[in-house]
């Protein structure tokens, strides 16, 4: 991918749901609901604060991790589905 975010944000690829419940029943597409969680592709370097000084971000390409219901932008870049998010609509890093 060539795409090189901005600041701030990061690009992140939905990882796709569970196709079942825990009780067996399977989900159709059309009653599916969009992941909250996503592997980040591409980060950008940072946002800058007051004094003019780089902040670097707390993710990087790679990390698992969780956002809101209605968080990013959707795009698509070189044919795949991807959201592009400010780092604060990321609520957390799964380890």
């Amino acid at each position: 991918m060539k795409f090189r975010p901005l600041h701030d944000r990061v690009v992140v690829k939905r990882l796709e749901g569970e196709e079942k419940t825990k009780g067996g029943i399977i989900i159709p597409d059309t009653a599916k609901e969009k992941p909250q969680e996503g592997e980040i592709v591409a980060a950008g370097p940072g946002a800058r604060d007051e004094s003019g000084k780089l902040v670097p971000l707390d993710v990087k390409a790679g990390d698992r991790v969780l956002f809101g219901k209605w968080s990013g932008t959707e795009v698509k870049i070189d044919g795949q589905d991807l959201l592009i998010m400010k780092e604060s609509d990321i609520m957390g890093v799964i380890a």
